[in-house]
């Protein structure tokens, strides 16, 4: 046994070798990927937050229009059909 071992370590100090490095790529490789969906999640939040202050405000302005004046502002933000 030692005979085989002794002829055969540098394979298998490379096999370990290359396991760990896979390892450590793969890890990488993962978290390179949540810092991008972290980004893209941090990105969503703030659109929301954005979109939210500005229907907060838009409706602070419209709370006193009259029905008339409130849908001509409605059409201005409505989507094209």
């Amino acid at each position: 046994m030692l005979a085989l071992f002794l002829q055969y370590w540098p394979a298998i100090v490379a096999a370990v070798v290359a396991i760990i490095g896979g390892w450590k790529l793969r890890q990488s490789g993962v978290n390179a990927e949540r810092a991008r969906q972290a980004k893209k999640d941090i990105a969503a939040a703030e659109d929301r937050l954005e979109m939210d202050r500005e229907a907060t405000a838009i409706e602070r302005r419209v709370s006193g229009m009259t029905d008339n004046e409130a849908r001509k502002e409605a059409d201005r933000w409505a989507r094209p059909r």
